[in-house]
């Protein structure tokens, strides 16, 4: 092996030395999205550390490089999940019953800025934001309507709600159980993901301790009674959005994940009892390979970091499973169609890095809310790729590439300085407070702008192969009546609830809540059941646990 990597390397030089008196060689620079300098050539030589069992192996078998299926998607396709929620909940039932019509086997509920928020919508501070980013939902009516006739217990559910996610998964499970759907049939994953709020998002309501305190409450719940739902979503999808390079999204993102099985394992929960069900949540960007090898080193770290740091004795412990988004943030205004190519590159790096799930952005949603064609245009990206590319007819068919595998290992290595920072600083919720991951992700962001301004990098439509004509793009519009008739379902629900039952079961949940160690889950769905709504939780959390206002660090 030693005399073949020594012919590897004169190879190497000789090739090199020809490319250099050729002086064909663009400028360059050759770079990845996040900056990373890539080598012209890439062979034997660039892999001689990576031992094949240890680092690679077989795929289904541990670290896992290579994908979590023995079979990949030869055995089982990944999920068509698209992303969706406007306006009222009789609109977005609608929609989802036509996704479903169109090949989804699985839904993913977006919420509007108040119900994200905590906030009723008849509050002031909601005023104007009904529906504008998701779908409006108060009060167990509301859910009741928005999955009405949907098959809960044949399909999963994903929810993309933070800070008032105890109380909206509340909401679905009673929904469920008043349709006759045990708790234990529910299958899906809550977001749930606050560490990356105060990153990144910054749709956070109260201080970290007490949002972890209510992650660790779902968790817990969910080990007890919901074994075949997630209850958090590890997010890097919302960090890669902010601007971070694809390092620090899969570093932080693990990072955070390492913290909630800290605080679960705090609790006294054993750890092959719910990490099997912590998922995670990817961005794929532009850059093909190095998203590829994101995803294959986000599997190894984690199932490396399950087994040898935390002692999980449970193989399914150590398996990351991940959904994945297209890249919101790389969408342009500015030649729309486009955007179809770019989530098209995006989401086959998805499945050829091995993602569980997958949603592809629409090609309006620079512009507004996805229009019925689009939305239908992006899920049909995702039959094509399954049905016609023939890139799920061999498993991990990238692994072994001396590129890809040369990059996993450096995405790899820079994570693991990325741990050391952040354990030097005293763990994620110190390098919250002190700036450390906005920091990090403000100066990845300035750099790529920097990129773009001075041409060194080219965005197709935006700083290049300009046109002057205005895209044509048809505008969804929602029912205008669909806020009257929510405010007005809200007004009834509080006129017709019990309001003793309703007083009694919000005591409870309040004197539940300055209990630390008293899992709130069972008395939020009490309450919801008695006629409680999103923003009375919330409202009754800020009570007790007040709101967080971010430190400002210069």
């Amino acid at each position: 092996m030693s005399n073949e990597r020594e012919r590897a390397r004169e190879l190497r030089q000789k090739y090199d030395d020809a490319v250099l008196q050729e002086g064909k060689e663009l400028a360059g620079p050759f770079m990845t999205v996040s900056g990373k300098e890539i080598n012209r050539l890439y062979d034997p030589t660039d892999v001689a550390e990576v031992d094949y069992e240890r680092d690679i192996n077989l795929p289904g078998e541990y670290p896992f490089t290579r994908g979590v299926h023995r079979t990949g998607y030869r055995g089982k396709p990944w999920t068509i999940r698209m992303f969706s929620g406007f306006g009222s909940v009789e609109e977005t039932n609608q929609r989802y019953k036509d996704l479903l019509a169109a090949g989804n086997n699985g839904l993913s509920i977006a919420f509007d800025m108040p119900t994200l928020m905590g906030y009723d919508h008849d509050e002031p501070w909601a005023e104007g934001e009904f529906g504008s980013c998701g779908v409006a939902v108060d009060s167990l009516a509301d859910m009741e309507i928005l999955l009405s006739d949907l098959p809960l217990d044949r399909i999963t559910t994903s929810m993309t709600i933070n800070s008032p996610a105890p109380v909206v998964w509340a909401l679905f499970i009673a929904a469920a159980e008043k349709r006759g759907i045990s708790r234990a049939k529910l299958a899906g994953t809550l977001q749930n993901d606050i560490l990356k709020e105060y990153i990144a998002q910054n749709e956070y309501i109260y201080d970290p301790a007490r949002s972890m305190r209510l992650v660790t409450d779902t968790i817990e719940f969910a080990t007890n009674e919901m074994p075949l739902w997630n209850a958090v979503s590890v997010s890097g999808y919302h960090i890669r959005e902010a601007g971070s390079t694809a390092a620090q999204e899969l570093a932080f993102t693990l990072a955070d994940g390492i913290e909630y099985v800290k605080w679960a394992l705090e609790r006294g929960l054993d750890i092959d009892s719910f990490a099997p069900r912590i998922s995670f949540f990817f961005n794929s960007h532009n850059d093909f390979f190095e998203e590829v090898a994101k995803f294959r080193a986000a599997r190894r770290i984690w199932a490396r970091q399950m087994r040898e740091r935390f002692g999980a004795k449970n193989p399914r412990s150590w398996l990351m499973r991940f959904h994945t988004q297209t890249a919101g943030v790389s969408l342009t205004e500015q030649q729309p169609e486009v955007n179809l190519v770019r989530v098209a590159i995006q989401a086959l790096a998805a499945v050829m890095g091995g993602t569980q799930s997958l949603h592809t952005d629409a090609m309006d949603e620079a512009i507004a809310l996805p229009s019925d064609k689009a939305a239908r245009l992006a899920v049909r990206t995702q039959q094509v790729i399954l049905h016609e590319s023939g890139v799920v007819n061999t498993v991990d068919p990238l692994g072994g590439s001396y590129f890809v595998e040369k990059l996993t290992s450096e995405m790899e290595a820079d994570c693991l300085r990325y741990f050391d920072q952040i354990e030097a600083l005293g763990g994620v919720i110190p390098a919250i407070e002190t700036g450390f991951f906005q920091k990090e992700i403000a100066e990845a962001s300035a750099r790529y702008q920097r990129e773009v301004d001075t041409r060194d990098r080219i965005i197709v439509g935006v700083n290049e192969y300009l046109q002057g004509e205005q895209p044509d793009i048809p505008i969804l519009k929602f029912d205008p009546e669909g806020e009257k008739r929510h405010l007005a379902r809200l007004r009834r629900v509080r006129a017709e609830r019990d309001q003793t039952s309703w007083a009694a079961a919000m005591q409870r949940l309040e004197a539940a809540s300055r209990e630390a160690r008293t899992n709130t889950m069972p008395f939020i769905i009490d309450v919801v059941n008695a006629g409680g709504t999103v923003g009375e939780v919330c409202n009754l959390w800020r009570r007790v646990y007040g709101e967080y206002r971010e430190q400002v660090v210069v």
